[in-house]
């Protein structure tokens, strides 16, 4: 091994350029998988240690559109500190047109973990009786200062400054307006709540032991059952944002490793271009009686050496991301990541670089063993051959090797699997694309022009690089359309989130007796305005057939219909935009046991058939009902939808608001605001274009983030055609000069070769576009669950942008081959 390591540096000192290639492809697969993990990693490590504070104590316990009783709170009392905050909405105004924000009452002893601040220059430390701390954004959108007072339900209240951190604010979920803080006694002076209003409250506990929390968290579930409580431990702290990054690291990561594989095709490429350069040395090695064995291991340690510096260097990029991303959007995260080195997304991307460059590399390597002695008479092309049984052994190892460390460390394991299995898929059906190809240039008629001629010689000649360039381009091609695919699906979504047939805004904490002034007040602003109005309230499904939801050990990971409270209605006729699919409506006037009718993909994902019994708890009574019918609901119009609908009677009973929508014109949004607000000032409006505002904001998010990641793609892809130009360079060199020494200008050869890589181009735009279309559809429909919308212009635009920039490389990779000079060529042929 002394002298295997001594030749193979020396050798690498004088020559080791050309595996340039195989580092740059290496760095850049690694520095994605690396980054991507890296960073995912770090956002979930601030949840993990905040956990605590961004839940605001060790375990939670909501309800909805009650209060603690006198009994519960002193259960809550007697396991730990307790603090209590109610969150719901209101339209802030002074003056002009009202504002929706987020609402949240707090008790004194808010917060239990952390620390709320106020901006520089507040008149109070926190606010008391009718005072209010609200955000930045909302005092530059009314124009308000510390000192100023807004218009709040029915309260006039004292802004005493803006709010610079609430220390649970991620924890309190996804927010429809800015948020506003103010105690209970402001929160009496608004009015805000009334019978049947939407509101939560949250009872937040730090316990002396917080490793109690679990038992602690059983036992008052236990003691209140049926009472409508559910309950959260700092584990399960912003759940949802929690889910939100594993799915899009999930993703990317995938996409990381597409880039990875296509890296991989440039280091065969680049591999095989460099030890193609060393056939002499290795004949000359042979005749001084290495064995191939030794061959073999000196060139497996310059590689060795070679992928390290590749590797680690991506290793370091990788682990640097979160500082990079921290320095220049640190603002734009929603948490900011915790800054360390995390071994297991490095760990991992170093693995699969390793895999990856060996599973690509050994196909070279067993070539270059395999060089004759007499290669020193003679510089022929030899035959082409297939790498031995052990060759391909030692490649299905490394294949099964990376399936499992890909699937292993994925948090979609069925994902990851399905997506590897692709990728190995269509690396095989591009590699027989580019055999077929050889097959069917070899068999047709000679062209009768010269240049059409050599270019299909070119691909079928002895030694063409035809099936390793479709394997690379195809992968890139299909890669590009997919991208483009899923960023115009994406933007799609961005310009059509509002359907045209969307209400203006939803009414909330509507009370059935204003239901007229709300009329009137919408109709003095918009006299052609519709709207719709329905009964609603809180409600959570806490058994399915009998047995309790908190008894079923593993929930579907679609039953989000299980998750926390839903908006329950009840209604005697199918409301608009459903369809019952199955079961049968209960009649208009029925009256006998609670009926029930749910929406059918929420049935499915509980296994849930006609005739099958949920039990609902409304304001801490559990309502039992039979399922009747099973429904369709079209989404898509924004309308009043809810997933649980009742049969009239028994559930009646409840106190309940009204949900109302409105449909009018856009021009008159700001009257109709400031007419209810004047009429009915506890009525929240939700403006719909907001919310839609917010999801194009995270859609938005996730479009840059997937352009990030195909900006390595796109990097990738270059390397590997420089490194399928390289790997033909002696055969391309030979070619030239034979051409010139025939009278052959470069116009002319470079005008062949210009044909050649047309020609394979345009056969893999049609497989790209058939592949990556499919690719795009089922990340847009089945991960992302958007429509499909791609832009046919975009992507003809990327694939003529890929076409180009192929053209362009393997010419410019040509042109040393056309400054070859014929005398000394001659004398190495």
């Amino acid at each position: 091994m002394t002298l295997v390591w001594r030749l193979a540096l020396r050798d690498l000192r004088r020559g080791g350029r050309g595996l340039l290639l195989l580092a740059i492809c290496l760095f850049l697969g690694t520095a994605g998988l690396a980054g991507i993990g890296s960073l995912a990693a770090s956002m979930i490590a601030a949840l993990d240690v905040d956990a605590r504070q961004i839940l605001g104590g060790d375990v939670e316990f909501n309800v909805s559109q009650r209060r603690a009783s006198v009994d519960e709170l002193a259960a809550f009392a007697r396991i730990g500190r307790v603090s209590e905050t109610l969150s719901l909405r209101g339209m802030a105004s002074v003056g002009g047109a009202p504002v929706l924000v987020d609402l949240r009452a707090t008790d004194a002893a808010w917060p239990l973990l952390g620390r709320f601040r106020l901006a520089p220059g507040a008149l109070a430390e926190r606010p008391h009786g009718r005072e209010i701390a609200i955000a930045p954004a909302l005092a530059d959108r009314l124009g308000v200062k510390p000192g100023d007072t807004l218009s709040l339900g029915r309260a006039r209240l004292r802004v005493i400054g803006l709010i610079a951190n609430e220390p649970d604010r991620l924890g309190a979920g996804f927010a429809l307006g800015p948020p506003v803080l103010v105690d209970f006694a402001g929160l009496d002076a608004t009015a805000l709540l009334q019978p049947g209003s939407l509101y939560e409250s949250h009872y937040r506990i730090v316990l002396a032991q917080p490793g109690r929390a679990p038992a602690a968290r059983d036992a008052v579930l236990r003691q209140f059952r049926g009472a409508g409580w559910s309950a959260k431990l700092s584990d399960q702290a912003a759940g949802g944002f929690r889910r939100g990054i594993a799915q899009l690291g999930q993703f990317l990561l995938l996409v990381g490793l597409a880039a990875l594989a296509i890296a991989g095709v440039g280091v065969g490429s680049g591999v095989a271009a460099y030890l193609a350069g060393k056939a002499k040395i290795i004949a000359t090695l042979k005749v001084l009686g290495a064995r191939s064995r030794t061959i073999a291991a000196i060139f497996l340690a310059q590689l060795g050496v070679v992928a390290a510096v590749g590797i680690g260097a991506g290793l370091v990029v990788g682990a640097a991301l979160p500082w990079i991303v921290t320095a220049f959007a640190g603002s734009a995260l929603p948490v900011p990541p915790r800054l360390g080195v995390y071994p297991v997304p490095l760990l991992t991307a170093a693995s699969l670089s390793v895999l990856v460059a060996l599973l690509f590399a050994l196909p070279a390597l067993a070539r270059a063993r395999s060089v004759p002695a007499a290669t020193l008479l003679r510089d022929t092309l030899s035959a082409r051959r297939w790498p031995s049984l052990g060759v391909f052994g030692g490649m299905i190892v490394l294949i099964m090797a990376l399936i499992a460390l890909a699937v292993a460390t994925a948090s979609d394991r069925w994902l990851a699997l399905g997506f590897v299995g692709a990728i190995l898929a269509l690396i095989a059906l591009l590699w027989g694309c580019g055999v077929a190809i050889r097959a069917i240039a070899a068999r047709l008629p000679r062209a009768r022009r010269p240049l059409l001629r050599l270019a299909i010689a070119n691909l079928h000649r002895p030694g063409a690089q035809t099936d390793r360039l479709v394997v690379a381009l195809g992968l890139g091609f299909s890669l590009f359309v997919a991208l483009a695919v899923i960023d115009s699906s994406l933007g799609a979504e961005l310009r059509n989130a509002a359907p045209a047939k969307a209400p203006r805004f939803f009414a909330i904490d509507l009370q059935p007796d204003d239901a007229a002034t709300f009329t009137r007040a919408v109709r003095s602003a918009a006299p052609s305005a519709t709207i719709e109005a329905l009964p609603s309230l809180r409600g959570s499904i806490v058994a399915l057939r009998g047995v309790p939801v908190s008894a079923i050990k593993t929930l579907p990971a679609d039953a989000w219909v299980l998750r926390g409270d839903r908006t329950i209605t009840w209604a005697a006729r199918l409301p608009p935009r459903n369809a019952v699919v199955a079961g049968r409506w209960w009649p208009a006037d029925y009256r006998g046991p609670p009926l029930v009718s749910l929406e059918d993909k929420a049935a499915a994902s509980l296994g849930l058939k006609i005739g099958d019994t949920i039990t609902v708890s409304v304001l801490g009574v559990d309502v039992p009902a039979k399922i009747a019918a099973l429904r369709k609901i079209d989404w898509g119009g924004l309308g009043l939808n809810f997933a649980i609908v009742f049969s009239p009677g028994y559930i009646e009973e409840a106190p309940h608001g009204l949900l109302a929508s409105v449909y009018a014109a856009p021009a008159s949004d700001g009257a109709i605001a400031r007419q209810v607000a004047t009429a009915l000032p506890s009525v929240t409006l939700i403006r719909v274009g907001d919310v839609i505002g917010q999801v194009s904001a995270i859609l938005g998010q996730i479009a840059l983030a997937i352009r990030a990641a195909a900006a390595v793609t796109v990097a990738a892809g270059i390397a590997v055609l420089i490194g399928a130009v390289a790997a033909s360079g002696a055969t391309r060199r030979y070619d030239a000069v034979i051409l010139k020494l025939l009278g052959g200008s470069r116009r002319q050869v470079l005008g062949a070769q210009a044909l050649e890589y047309a020609i394979l181009s345009l056969v893999l735009v049609v497989v790209a576009l058939a592949m990556g279309s499919a690719a795009g559809w089922y990340v847009v429909t089945q991960v992302f669950k958007i429509g499909w919308a791609p832009r046919w212009d975009v992507i003809a635009m990327t694939l003529g942008a890929a076409v180009a920039l192929t053209l362009g490389a393997g010419l410019a990779g040509s042109l040393p081959a056309l400054r070859a000079r014929p005398a000394s060529a001659l004398r190495d042929l």
